[in-house]
């Protein structure tokens, strides 16, 4: 048995560290970096035990670190903190620590320690805590007018350690737009003169932060009241005022008051200014198309619209440029390179001595030193010279209208060139421009007023020639082809084009031969549907003098009492009677002149500037109901006046309810009906219905689609039609477009070639703004069967019958009677068929006389056979089966209509 041998060592040194530590560790962290490093060293290495460090050992009052050896042979150690540190609690420690090594053996034995050494602890600050206001609501208030350096100090603290985290370095205004500012010591001032008309108190919140940019965790609340004093100006208004829809007449300023300073007046005018030149064409009016207004306006019928909307038939205006967003305002702007051609069979052939050229216009000052003309409407040659016939044109902000005649129709030195000179031409504001022509007079009206030409210049009558004539819009056709000559040679330079184009925007322009407009008319076409109104004019002082502008967007009021001029102020409205608004806003601008007694002027009143909201209107929603499916005989398509598809049509408007309305009175513009909980049933007007045709054009040699004029009588409407559909247009109730589209009558005189015609239907008020739905309308035909020469139900069915089957004879009760020779059968069934044929043939002559006499009868009766209540009788060949339907009749696919046929009609 062996025995190790035992190994004794001696531990002759004691461990060596330094004699002091200076550490740092971030609060709430545990490991703590030393300079130097914790490092023990002995001299008995590398000797076991005696020459390793087993421990270091603190001693100080509750310090909470520890030492730990992380390499016994090295001495290396590490300092970290047993128990978490807070800065905020204690910010430095100092304690002693002593390294110790393992003895002369395993058992530690004869262990010896270091001298003591002295470390320095700091702890860094951690920015933990948010800055916090030592109040939780500061008040302050100031005078208006004045500018203060300091209106308050608000004052935040922090709990954190450190200076850079314990500071407060910056204090910041957190609501937005407000007339103040803040330093970083927390001082508030204001940074414009405050107005107590404006705004009588600000409530500002105010947020801080550390020099480690922690901010507050709660902002605090400021309160500034803005103290009055006496000021000379109006008090009391509001700078926005909402109107509704439908509402009437709406007060703008029900308790605005002028303040004076008990100054001694002798005179105040005040002038208020409602700004609508960015709604439309200069204001709300209606947006229906050209033709319904004019026929809404009383104008005489017959002008021709040479901007209308694009169409299939009305395709020359699809490649303009169109200004879309202005509520279904058709407007057309052209910048220098557009221009269209008007097709020849839309152009007036004879425009007389009478006629009338109108149109919106929007244009600014042309561009350059020298401006060109810019055509608006040019009738030119189209081919071979370049005489203009007539055109209206703007040169140098100048209006021109060219007119001249031919030599047929007179022969001397005549006016040709009629020359105004207006602001209107370019202040690029919308403006209706009419020109009535009363050869050799020449008129013309803007927005409703009446301007003569200052120049007139005449010229020679065109000679007559045989070249046709091309009508242009937004430029003047060049039809002769420039020549040039070079080494003798001729060039064609160019090739017929567009000239002189057009900067600026138009809409309506029309042409009417042979009549003017009236003063009436044209007020009626270029009226704003909304501007300025004053309530309760009896109400008003006798001093109190005011007056409108024509378009009423203007309103002067003058007084000598400040009393009466604060009750007429009160009654200033505003009003828009269309019953679909163009919602938005519009401005107000009200400036006033105070009189003194000896003096000029006295007093400076601020100009109020305020806002009208428009609220848009409830979309309403056009709903066409009826009968999806017409189902008539070829008699009917061929009588004199056809069918009615439309004769059970209805049309309805919802709007939902509460969208608009709110709990405004609009009896006077809408009749309401609740039609289900949240939906009522609104009526206004319509502008047009288009019945178009699906699938082929109409064929005019044997087919047509149209309504009589009687039909519109009594009404505001008028109706075109074309092998593409028919359309009714004018603005009028939706009951007469009911009245109206149940009159529409379709013919077909050869139905035989007919299977099916479908229409589609559509509704629309304010040009296009609201349309309906898309109503489909199939109109079929009931053919007559054809005469059936067998008897053979197998061989021949009739049309729209079920087939029955039925056995070619008769078995007895007795199955053992033996059955009849088969050349018996035969023989008896052809004497049976000749009889059969005779009668026959006797049957329908006398058939057809009676159901002759009786369709003339029906026909004078009522132009739409009543095919209601009645049984359908189908007579077939007698040789067939009689089949009586009873009281069943052929429906429409939506089970709303019968169309049941007259007892013993024969197909």
């Amino acid at each position: 048995m062996a025995f190790l041998p035992c190994v004794f060592t001696v531990n002759k040194h004691k461990p060596w560290i330094e004699t002091s530590y200076h550490g740092v560790i971030t609060e709430n962290m545990d490991t703590v970096l030393l300079d130097p490093p914790l490092v023990a060293l002995d001299k008995d290495a590398p000797v076991p035990y005696a020459g390793e460090i087993c421990a270091f050992k603190i001693y100080g009052q509750d310090a909470p670190f520890e030492a730990v050896v992380l390499n016994r042979t090295s001495g290396e150690g590490v300092l970290r903190a047993s128990s978490p540190v807070d800065c905020e609690s204690q910010k430095e420690y100092t304690f002693i620590i002593q390294a110790y090594d393992c003895g002369a053996g395993p058992s530690g034995a004869d262990w010896k320690k270091s001298h003591k050494a002295v470390v320095h602890i700091q702890v860094d600050d951690v920015n933990e805590f948010s800055p916090v206001f030592r109040e939780s609501l500061y008040k302050a208030s100031v005078t208006e007018g004045k500018i203060y350096d300091s209106i308050l100090q608000v004052e935040a603290w922090d709990q954190d350690c450190s200076p850079q985290y314990s500071q407060i370095c910056n204090y910041e205004i957190v609501t937005s737009g407000t007339p103040f500012a803040i330093d970083r010591n927390g001082n508030i001032r204001n940074t414009e003169r405050l107005s107590y008309d404006k705004q009588q108190s600000y409530k500002i919140m105010v947020t801080a932060f550390d020099c480690g940019q922690k901010r507050a965790k709660e902002d605090v609340a400021v309160h500034i009241e803005v103290k009055p004093v006496c000021k000379p100006g109006w008090q009391g208004w509001n700078k926005r005022v909402d109107y509704e829809p439908g509402t009437g007449s709406k007060q703008l300023f029900p308790k605005m008051h002028l303040e004076t300073c008990d100054g001694p007046l002798s005179g105040v005018k005040v002038m208020v200014e409602l700004q609508t030149n960015h709604i439309g064409k200069g204001c709300d009016r209606e947006t229906y198309s050209e033709k319904s207004l004019q026929k809404l306006c009383g104008a005489a019928s017959g002008s021709t619209d040479l901007l209308p909307a694009p169409s299939p038939s009305t395709n020359w205006t699809a490649s303009l440029l169109t200004d879309s967003g202005r509520d279904s305002d058709l407007i057309y702007r052209f910048d220098g390179r557009q221009a269209a051609n008007v097709p020849d069979h839309v152009v007036p052939q004879n425009l007389t001595d009478q006629f009338t050229v109108a149109t919106w216009m929007k244009h600014g000052p042309s561009p350059g030193l020298r401006a060109e003309k810019e055509t608006l409407l040019c009738n030119s040659d189209k081919t071979e010279m370049n005489r203009h016939h007539y055109s209206l044109y703007v040169h140098n902000c100048r209006l021109v209208f060219l007119l001249r005649r031919d030599f047929t129709q007179v022969d001397t030195f005549r006016p040709a060139e009629f020359h105004w000179k207006l602001e209107q031409i370019c202040d690029k504001e919308w403006h209706y421009y009419v020109i009535n022509v009363e050869f050799p007079a020449v008129t013309l009206f803007v927005d409703g007023v009446t301007y003569e030409p200052y120049l007139v210049t005449d010229d020679w009558p065109i000679h007559a020639s045989k070249i046709d004539t091309q009508l242009t819009v937004g430029a003047c056709w060049q039809g002769l082809k420039n020549k040039r000559e070079k080494k003798h040679i001729t060039y064609l330079s160019s090739t017929p084009r567009f000239t002189q184009y057009f900067h600026g925007s138009l809409s309506g322009l029309t042409i009417r031969p042979g009549r003017i407009e009236t003063q009436k008319v044209i007020s009626c076409l270029q009226a704003c549907k909304e501007g300025l109104d004053i309530n309760s004019l009896e109400s008003l002082a006798k001093d109190i003098k005011f007056h409108f502008n024509p378009a009423q967007s203007v309103l002067v009021v003058e007084g000598e009492d400040v009393d009466s001029i604060n009750t007429a102020m009160t009654k200033v409205s505003y009003i828009n009677s269309r019953q679909f608004p163009t919602a938005g806003l519009r401005r107000l601008h009200i400036t006033t002149t105070v009189q003194c007694f000896g003096e000029d002027t006295c007093l400076s009143i601020p100009d109020i500037k305020a806002v009208v909201m428009v609220l848009p209107p409830s979309e309403p929603r056009i709903t066409i109901i009826g009968s999806n499916r017409l189902v008539r005989p070829a008699s009917d398509l061929r009588g004199p006046l056809g069918v009615a598809p439309f004769k059970e049509l209805h049309i309805t408007s919802t709007v939902m309810k509460g969208d608009s309305f709110g709990g405004c009175e609009c009896r006077d513009m809408f009749f309401l009906t609740t039609v289900q909980p949240g939906v009522m049933e609104v009526m206004h007007n319509l502008d047009y219905c288009d019945v178009l045709v699906i699938g082929e054009e109409l064929n005019p040699d044997r087919e047509s689609l149209e309504i009589h004029h009687s039909a519109l009588l009594g009404k505001h409407l008028d109706a075109t039609n074309s092998t593409s559909g028919i359309s009714i247009y004018g603005v009028d109730s939706m009951a007469h477009y009911e009245q109206a589209l149940r009159q529409v009558r379709y013919r077909n005189w050869r139905p035989a070639t007919l299977s099916e015609r479908r229409f589609r239907l559509t509704c629309s008020e304010l040009n296009g703004r609201y349309t309906s739905n898309e109503f489909n309308l199939e109109v079929s035909v009931l053919h007559h069967s054809a005469p059936v020469e067998h008897v053979n139900h197998m061989a021949a069915q009739p049309q729209y019958m079920r087939p029955v089957h039925h056995p070619l004879m008769i078995h007895s009760l007795n199955s053992h009677i033996p059955a009849p020779p088969a050349a018996t059968v035969v023989i008896v069934v052809c004497i049976a068929a000749l009889v059969v044929i005779v009668v026959i043939g006797v049957y329908r002559i006398h058939a057809t006389h009676q159901e002759g006499s009786r369709d003339e009868e029906e026909e004078v009766k009522d132009p739409e056979v009543d095919w209601n209540n009645s049984a359908l009788t189908i007579t077939v060949n007698p040789m067939e089966v009689t089949l009586n339907v009873g009281a069943k009749s052929l429906k429409s696919r939506n089970n709303q209509t019968q169309w049941d046929a007259k007892p013993g009609l024969r197909c």
